[in-house]
């Protein structure tokens, strides 16, 4: 089991929403300590669903659901919309604008990444750049599209995306929604459902696959990195570790983090449908093989 202090973060993360921000040291609470501190900083949100910093820059970007990626400074002091898509979002329930990832080169290039539901009800990950002339607005008119995933349902779009420690920019996608993964998507390696993505988008257009994506020349698709997820909402990279930590949400009963190392070549099956948490779901019993990667933690 891991130290609580790593999986509370992630866990209130899960709840609430990724913080991306950029990197701050962080101070043990002092022997005996048994509360938290909370300071209110910004207000006014309207359904606040990430918070993220580009590399090195003190700033806040807040992405709302309704399609709107809102600037703060750190005391709080509004610095306006950077991006607004509410006109090409299809925002409520688990659908809206999911996602924000700056490109680690952000200081040069002005690249970000966003995952969206579109009017159609589908996930488009978009590419766009910040103005030439004012480093608080992004250029509306660059947004190019690097994916689009059909969505069945109207849930589990997940939404999350960041840059690993290697540069490659990672992807979260639910199963596509409806109760028990009614075809099986999670370990289907023909859609990009379920799944957790890894694409190199270093170049001047569109997505590279990395040639070590465990999937490469095999069957599943290319672009996939792990599988066996139902939601994966939230997921973090360890600052110090690299190690990847991924908040799934369960059917009913069972709630899970998983980790996968640094070290990993990917290609783990995170067990979703086969397995809810650490229990037998589909099939009842008899349900992992070996092959299945178990939760570190669970929780109800």
């Amino acid at each position: 089991m891991r130290n609580l202090r790593f999986l509370l973060p992630l866990a209130l993360a899960a709840a609430f929403g990724c913080d991306s921000s950029t990197p701050a040291a962080v101070t043990p609470p002092p022997a005996g300590a048994d509360s938290l501190a909370v300071e209110v900083v910004v207000t006014g949100l309207s359904r606040p669903l990430r918070l993220v910093s580009p590399p090195g820059d003190p700033r806040l970007f807040v992405v709302e659901q309704g399609g709107r990626i809102r600037v703060f400074d750190r005391d709080g002091s509004d610095r306006g919309v950077f991006l607004d898509l509410s006109a090409a979002t299809s925002a409520g329930g688990e659908r809206g604008l999911l996602g924000l990832a700056f490109a680690p080169d952000y200081a040069a290039s002005g690249r970000f990444y966003v995952n969206v539901t579109d009017q159609a009800g589908d996930s488009r990950v978009l590419r766009f750049n910040v103005s030439v002339t004012d480093p608080d607005r992004a250029d509306p008119g660059s947004g190019r599209q690097l994916l689009l995933v059909d969505q069945p349902y109207a849930n589990h779009n997940g939404g999350h995306l960041e840059f690993g420690p290697d540069g490659m920019l990672y992807i979260g996608f639910g199963d596509g929604g409806a109760a028990n993964d009614p075809q099986n998507r999670a370990q289907d390696g023909g859609t990009l459902l379920g799944k957790m993505l890894r694409l190199d988008v270093s170049g001047p257009t569109g997505y590279a696959i990395p040639p070590d994506n465990p999937f490469v020349g095999l069957p599943a698709r290319d672009e996939i990195w792990a599988t066996g997820l139902r939601n994966p909402w939230c997921f973090s990279f360890d600052r110090l570790t690299g190690d990847l930590y991924i908040a799934d949400v369960g059917q009913a009963t069972l709630e899970e983090v998983d980790i996968q190392p640094a070290s990993s070549a990917g290609g783990e099956n995170y067990g979703w449908r086969l397995m809810e948490g650490t229990d037998c779901f589909n099939p009842p019993a008899a349900c992992n093989d070996g092959s299945l990667t178990l939760p570190v933690y669970e929780y109800d």
